[in-house]
């Protein structure tokens, strides 16, 4: 079993409440949630309304195949109208 680990920060310029940011977020995150094989969910920056970061982990039998959807996850965030990429790290899990 392989395990990829993605941390995104993102700035969220239009949110000016909790409410619009945790929309934006939730929308995102309900999206990735239902990817074969992808969790994701907010880690970071929880109570203030213009910075998230999110966490996506991405299990799967082949390190080739987590490298492929992690891809298509990141190409997902690049693509959200409402955030702005500020970093993205990846890590494996080791186990």
């Amino acid at each position: 079993m392989h395990v990829l680990n993605l941390r995104a920060e993102l700035r969220l310029r239009h949110a000016h409440s909790l409410k619009a940011k945790r929309s934006i977020i939730l929308s995102a995150i309900r999206t990735l949630d239902c990817w074969k094989g992808v969790a994701a969910s907010e880690v970071g920056h929880l109570d203030v309304w213009q910075r998230s970061t999110i966490g996506v982990c991405v299990v799967s039998g082949s390190v080739r195949h987590c490298e492929q959807v992690m891809e298509s996850v990141e190409r997902f965030l690049w693509s959200l109208a409402d955030a702005e990429v500020l970093e993205l790290e990846q890590s494996w899990l080791e186990g």
